[in-house]
């Protein structure tokens, strides 16, 4: 039934995050309805952009969370459900699917989300992929051991980040790992262990056309970080390297295949140094964390949150423009730290453009038009934050809020 209403968004979440598409949301005129955990209620929303918010007990089923959202829509007009946090995709897209709202379902979700589909889909479109074999057939599992030389990676297919990776070095460590997993085997795969250097490309998507893309490189591979503690880091990759249209054609290639209609992903890929190719590792179709989105912004000026609300708001219309972009050159640099709130008031050169506020995290934006800059300065901050904060803490094996 058409009319001037304006459009009412439903942002879904289980994590503190997605402030700032929620503002852009408000900002342009819509309804914002939060949808979060209990825990989460006094959290830093942005309650001046939320014309309603609503929690939800930890562990809520599913069932049950379509039957409040159910009850919900007999008297708020739902125009988009949003997830924004990877954990939450599942329940947006089966809430569209049930109340017919468009926007990514379950088996485009799933290719975004699925460690195994993800890399069934891009090796069936020719983009290479690092060896697998899924955790399910002991026969596969058995012959992929004897003709895939390790060491392998176990991982679970719908962990976010390096969560819950184990590295293996000969199938005698893999099958007690298998048999402790009993029944939940089926929820991970085996994979090549590949040594190289980590590179992510965040995007943003308008009608399947990728209207924007950062290529960045890791520090230290993210794995290394999450599983051995120490320093992360990441930086633009010097735009119109061979690495960079490299990565560029990759990930055009990548989201093509995936079939990501409109929004943000966030791509990673490994440059083997076995044979100097590269390799998909994994994609989310969310803005990258550990402060990736304040970096682009500080190298381009796109907010990968705001412009992802845009193009939800423009919808099938498909009436997006990309604001202009500035092409300098951003980092981040980021540790647990053993200080509450450490000050990082001895890092003054020009180029610090941002000092991240978190307890127990010491972390700044670096910004600079000189592509060398950054990494060389990098390499003096790794060793002074490792002196300076630097905390270790074990393996996760689920996400914090």
């Amino acid at each position: 039934m058409p009319d001037a209403r304006p459009l009412t968004f439903l942002c879904i979440t289980t994590y503190e995050k997605g402030q700032e598409f929620m503002r852009e949301c408000k900002r342009q005129g819509c309804r914002v309805v939060l949808l979060t955990a209990e825990k989460l209620r006094n959290a830093d929303w942005p309650r001046e952009s939320l014309d309603n918010s609503f929690y939800l007990p930890e562990e809520t089923p599913l069932k049950d969370i379509v039957q409040a959202v159910t009850h919900l829509a007999r008297t708020h007009k739902i125009d988009r459900i949003v997830a924004l946090d990877e954990y939450d995709m599942e329940t947006a897209a089966t809430l569209r699917e049930h109340l017919r709202i468009p926007g990514m379902g379950l088996t485009t979700m799933r290719y975004f989300r699925d460690k195994l589909a993800m890399r069934m889909r891009a090796l069936d479109r020719d983009v290479r992929v690092p060896d697998f074999v899924p955790a399910v057939n002991h026969d596969d599992i058995r012959y992929y051991l004897e003709h895939v030389p390790g060491p392998w990676v176990l991982k679970p297919r719908q962990e976010a980040s390096a969560i819950g990776i184990k590295k293996i070095h000969t199938p005698e460590e893999l099958w007690p790992l298998l048999e402790q997993l009993g029944d939940k085997q089926s929820s991970f795969l085996v994979e090549k262990f590949l040594p190289g250097e980590v590179y992510h490309v965040d995007s943003v998507v308008s009608e399947n056309d990728i209207v924007f893309a950062n290529v960045s490189k890791y520090g230290k591979p993210p794995m290394n970080v999450a599983q051995g503690g120490g320093i992360f880091t990441t930086f633009t990759v010097p735009r119109g390297s061979e690495e960079d249209a490299a990565l560029r054609a990759i990930n055009r290639e990548l989201l093509a295949a995936l079939g990501l209609l409109r929004g943000v992903a966030h791509a990673e890929f490994i440059h083997a140094h076995a044979d100097g190719n590269f390799y998909f590792l994994e994609c989310a179709a969310r803005v990258g964390g550990a402060y990736i989105n304040e970096m682009v912004e500080a190298a381009t000026g796109i907010n990968l949150w705001r412009e992802w609300a845009r193009i939800e708001i423009a919808g099938e219309d498909g009436g997006y423009t990309l604001p202009s972009v500035r092409e300098e050159y951003a980092g981040v640099i980021l540790s647990l730290a053993r200080q509450e709130d450490p000050d990082t008031s001895a890092y003054n050169d020009p180029e610090v453009h941002l000092r991240i506020k978190r307890h127990h995290h010491a972390g700044l934006v670096l910004r600079s038009p000189d592509p060398d800059r950054i990494p060389k300065l990098f390499d003096d901050y790794a060793q002074r934050f490792a002196r300076d904060f630097l905390a270790v803490e074990p393996p996760r094996d689920k996400p914090t809020a």
